[in-house]
């Protein structure tokens, strides 16, 4: 048999130097036009194969620089950590804060995502619901779904103002203002301050609040979490004895 002659490490070197290539590309470098060769060669190495462009292009795992969201693209060709776009839009609405409509999700993964959305819905794998005079695309899971819709809606509303800017667009004087003040709060307060601003600032909002704030991201996720879940155990403002004397107490002085 002649495929002893082709060599996975052909095609990494490929890889390595192009950061992306086809099927067709792969062939060429290994001399031959059989795509089941090719795919056997490629099954030696760490790849991943595209979400956008049909799955045509290829990359290696050592390669693709994933972000938060589990994605890479190169030459705007979009390469995901979850695989396909059916998987990857699945996790990521799934797993998002509020849901997404279909256009919120086009302009995550840069490719239209109606098609894989409306799939997922009819296979139970995601669920959607009527808000805002469209669908909204969420967990199927029931818990988590109805904290997304209520986390749309608080989100919708903006009863509380508008989000913070990014923190590289904030001058100096108000993020120093917003240190200050999260510094006189206790650990709970700002663990409930900044899951408030999470909710506002939208998708990536965990990430941004815990940079600004110096907090981990699962500290901000947490009070998100439990202002949506209306987790919130309410404290005495003042210590026990403080705050004005009874009337009895000065009558019997």
């Amino acid at each position: 048999m002649r495929t002893s002659q082709f060599s996975a490490a052909a095609l990494e070197g490929l890889l390595r130097a192009r950061k992306i290539a086809t099927l067709a590309d792969l062939g060429e470098e290994l001399g031959t036009t059989v795509e089941r060769t090719v795919f056997r060669k490629l099954a030696e190495l760490a790849y991943r194969s595209s979400y956008s462009h049909r799955g045509r292009y290829y990359t290696l795992e050592e390669v693709a620089d994933f972000d938060e969201d589990g994605l890479w693209s190169y030459k705007s060709v979009w390469f995901s950590v979850h695989g396909t776009l059916l998987a990857t839009a699945e996790v990521i609405v799934g797993e998002s804060a509020f849901g997404y409509f279909v256009e919120e999700l086009d302009n995550i993964l840069h490719v239209g995502t109606g098609d894989a959305l409306r799939k997922l819905v009819v296979e139970e794998k995601l669920s959607r619901e009527r808000t805002e005079g469209r669908y909204l695309y969420c967990s199927p899971d029931a818990v988590v779904r109805r904290q997304q819709l209520l986390a749309r809606r608080t989100h919708a509303e903006r009863t509380l103002g508008g989000p913070l800017p990014e923190p590289e667009a904030m001058n100096d004087e108000l993020k120093a203002a917003i240190i200050l003040f999260v510094s006189l709060l206790d650990e709970k307060q700002r663990r409930l301050y900044a899951g408030l601003e999470s909710l506002k600032l939208g998708h990536g909002g965990d990430r941004r609040m815990a940079e600004l704030l110096g907090l981990g991201v699962g500290a901000v996720s947490r009070g998100r979490r439990e202002l949506l879940e209306r987790d919130v155990e309410v404290d005495r403002v003042r210590k026990a004895g403080a705050g004005r004397k009874s009337l009895e107490k000065k009558l019997q002085r």
